[in-house]
């Protein structure tokens, strides 16, 4: 099936300007016969830690956005947007992917970025997320989370292909690039990173939105420039390559040694 990643640049905290703006390329997409659009972390309002201002209940504009689309163009879509709701004492990044029949998947960011002060601001998520999509099992993570191959490993034997969304900085593009590749490598997994582009809260955003597929090979990618990312994905393709080189069955997870006297 044939997945899309948009990168672009996030008018600041102006949700109504963002869905005008993306209605072009969600028609462009759904027109070159997308199945899975992915949209960047906090796609509606950049990544902002005004949650008095940002944050939406369950159900609310942005999400709705997503759930019209997706029925309007018989595509999935997904994004993550900040959201409160009654089970968490602060809102969380949550990664919703709306359904052309209109059902809705959520993950909530399990790893806030702390160096930014995104933990006293967002409330952690506790539990993983993977959705079947036209038999692609697709497995949910935020910007920060792709620093923890662990959880990544222990989705991973379930998991066709992960998505990414993202605000990661050109500062440190380098570790979006490699951890990626890696992500797809470790795990013999489709990894699609979907990030921004433009300038936002004094920080630069590269983009290096890509497509990797399961030997670590990249099938598409872009920097700089507003760009729909295209490729086609195959769940078997996935089990092919864990038959031809079946490593994940060996994986093991060591005890530290513990130095006499201690």
């Amino acid at each position: 099936m044939k997945v899309s990643a948009l990168q672009y640049d996030i008018i600041w905290e102006d949700p109504a300007t963002n869905f005008r703006r993306l209605i072009p390329w969600i028609d462009a997409a759904a027109g070159a016969g997308t199945r899975l659009l992915v949209l960047p972390e906090m796609f509606a309002c950049g990544f902002s830690m005004n949650t008095q201002v940002i944050a939406e209940p369950v159900g609310g504009p942005t999400t709705e956005f997503l759930h019209d689309q997706a029925r309007r163009t018989g595509m999935w879509i997904g994004g993550s947007l900040p959201e409160r709701d009654d089970e968490a004492t602060r809102p969380r990044n949550t990664f919703v992917v709306a359904s052309p029949n209109g059902d809705l998947v959520r993950y909530h960011k399990i790893h806030p970025f702390s160096a930014a002060r995104e933990d006293r601001h967002y409330e952690a998520g506790t539990a993983f997320q993977t959705v079947n999509i036209d038999g692609l099992r697709v497995t949910l993570f935020v910007c920060y989370d792709l620093r923890f191959a662990d959880e990544f490993w222990q989705t991973g034997p379930s998991t066709d292909c992960f998505v990414v969304v993202a605000n990661w900085p050109d500062r440190r593009r380098h570790h979006w690039q490699t951890l990626l590749r890696a992500r797809a490598i470790e795990n013999q997994a489709y990894v699609v990173g979907v990030n921004r582009v433009g300038e936002a809260s004094g920080l630069d955003y590269a983009g290096d939105t890509a497509i990797i597929d399961c030997w670590g090979h990249v099938l598409a990618e872009a920097s700089i420039a507003e760009t729909l990312v295209m490729a086609e994905v195959s769940a078997d393709e996935v089990a092919r390559a864990r038959e031809t080189f079946p490593f994940l069955a060996d994986r093991r997870t060591a005890r530290p040694v513990v130095p006499p006297g201690r």
